[in-house]
């Protein structure tokens, strides 16, 4: 296959870009479904960028039995894929998906994927929708129109990912495993390009060598410079297999403050409000204010609870690694070692 990639990104006036517009392609795609079937496919799927819908409550919408939505589901997708010149409508976006696999290694985690078609596509969309319902509708054609070509799946090393269907993925595996159990093993956080460089010297990498460097290596910079990529657009850019390897393993994950560890480690995942105010601090490398200490861990989002001013005061008083250096100000102990 020709680098499509490159020839799209080159010719963003082209008449065949229009056709990676995922919201003008599902429209062209339910022209022939009857307005009950649009809208069963609508709410099952998030096809609005809405939350996904049960089969009870759509039933309960249309006075429906649960069984009886699930029919007109199954029946509407199987009337999109019996189409005329369907082929031909989803050509584009089939080379596309196949070659930014590919680009990535054989193996994409689901969310990355599909934020990398829904930046493609809205940059093409006048119309601007949100970018959940460009998500949701490629999820839609990937895992229900596409599925002849493409697998939806998960693991016990990786999180839910795509691949081409009947594609190796052995050596991404091995290499999952000895990650795992090397980062295990450092039992210390690591930044995206101490995590990289860790990669490459897994004896699993110079076994896989030739099969984790990207073919084509087209240039997605501009892709990742979008804020649903939260490390810098020439490391993911150039480091697109490995990068996307440890996107999609389970157990090794990114933290709020850009370090990598286990999934299960407090530096990772800080589950107390403790925990929230040490990482704070440990990453400032300088006192605070006990009520900038809060608006910064609000800032970060950890998780969905609130930090509260007086609670984390309360938190820097009576725990011995923190010490007063100032009036309202805390630093860590540990800085004077």
């Amino acid at each position: 296959m020709d680098n499509l990639l490159d020839k799209l990104l080159n010719e963003k006036k082209g008449q065949e870009l229009s056709r990676i517009n995922i919201i003008a392609l599902l429209d062209e795609l339910f022209v022939d479904l009857l307005d009950r079937e649009k809208d069963v496919l609508a709410r099952r799927f998030g096809l609005n960028g809405d939350r996904k819908e049960t089969l009870e409550k759509i039933g309960q919408i249309h006075k429906l039995t649960r069984e009886r939505v699930r029919q007109i589901e199954n029946a509407s997708i199987k009337k999109i894929k019996k189409q005329e010149k369907l082929e031909k409508k989803i050509a584009l976006i089939k080379d596309v998906v196949t070659q930014l696999i590919d680009e990535h290694g054989g193996l994409v985690e689901k969310n990355y994927l599909l934020d990398i078609l829904a930046i493609l596509s809205t940059n093409f969309d006048k119309d601007k929708h949100d970018r959940n319902v460009h998500k949701n509708r490629f999820a839609f054609l990937l895992s229900k129109v596409l599925d002849d070509y493409f697998v939806e799946q998960s693991s016990d090393l990786f999180h839910i990912f795509y691949t081409i269907k009947e594609s190796e993925t052995k050596h991404l595996e091995e290499l999952a495993i000895d990650l795992v159990k090397k980062v295990d093993e450092i039992k210390r956080v690591l930044d995206t390009e101490e995590l990289l460089d860790l990669l490459k010297k897994l004896e699993a990498y110079n076994r896989y060598q030739e099969k984790l460097i990207s073919q084509n290596n087209t240039d997605l910079s501009f892709i990742f410079k979008d804020q649903s990529f939260p490390d810098k657009a020439e490391i993911i850019n150039n480091n697109k297999i490995l990068y996307s390897l440890i996107t999609a393993v389970k157990n090794v994950e990114r933290s709020r403050l850009g370090k990598w560890g286990k999934d299960d480690w407090q530096e990772i995942k800080p589950k107390t409000i403790n925990d929230k105010i040490y990482l704070t601090l440990k990453n400032a490398g300088a006192p605070m204010h006990f009520k900038e200490i809060a608006d910064k861990i609000n800032e970060i989002a950890f998780d969905h609870k609130k930090a509260n001013p007086a609670t984390v005061h309360n938190e820097l008083i009576l725990d011995a690694r923190y010490e007063l250096v100032g009036r309202g100000r805390y630093g860590l102990k540990e800085w004077k070692k």
